[in-house]
């Protein structure tokens, strides 16, 4: 089975809104693409940019994606007291990379700054993001299989002759390096 795999890259986001009411913000983004979602991890909003640098896969059947029409990245600020608040979310069409990507075998889009929206439908700042989608990748579901030997009792002979092998003084060369040194400290 053939299949299209788009891979995100969320880079940073710039002057996004505070929620915070009392200390530092503390900001994820939720990606949700068809039925799979991600998280990216918790970073903090220092100096009013917030980096992420996370890379995500969504891995669909071709026949899926041409289904699927956009991509949504909701930002949220880790609150401590309350439940996490939202910050802004933006969506982004994928019918044009998906296209492309399809005729072409790939496409790549450059992390490049989105809008992010607001609850009341305004804008407060940018979240930068990249694409990259391959299509046409063959699914491998790959069987191995291999015989398994039965269990055959071992000969204490053959035990003997193993431990025989193993390097006992390795074993004791730390212990003399240690002792040796302990004996240079005290002269």
């Amino acid at each position: 089975m053939k299949e299209g795999i788009l891979e995100v890259l969320i880079v940073n986001a710039e002057d996004i809104r505070h929620t915070n009411l009392i200390g530092r913000p503390a900001y994820y983004v939720i990606l949700q693409c068809g039925t799979k979602e991600y998280r990216t991890k918790i970073s903090p909003g220092k100096h009013k940019k917030v980096l992420w640098n996370e890379k995500f896969k969504f891995d669909f059947p071709l026949s899926e994606w041409k289904n699927l029409t956009h991509i949504k990245f909701r930002i949220m600020d880790k609150e401590f007291f309350k439940n996490n608040g939202f910050v802004g979310e933006t969506r982004i069409h994928l019918g044009g990379i998906i296209i492309e990507g399809t005729d072409k075998g790939f496409i790549v889009v450059r992390p490049a700054p989105y809008n992010v929206v607001l609850e009341d439908d305004t804008y407060k700042g940018q979240i930068k993001i990249g694409f990259k989608f391959i299509a046409n990748k063959e699914v491998q579901n790959e069987i191995r299989e291999f015989a398994v030997m039965p269990n055959e009792p071992r000969s204490i002979c053959s035990c003997i002759k193993n431990l025989w092998k193993f390097p006992w003084w390795i074993c004791l060369y730390p212990f003399k390096q240690e002792n040796s040194k302990k004996e240079h400290k005290h002269e």
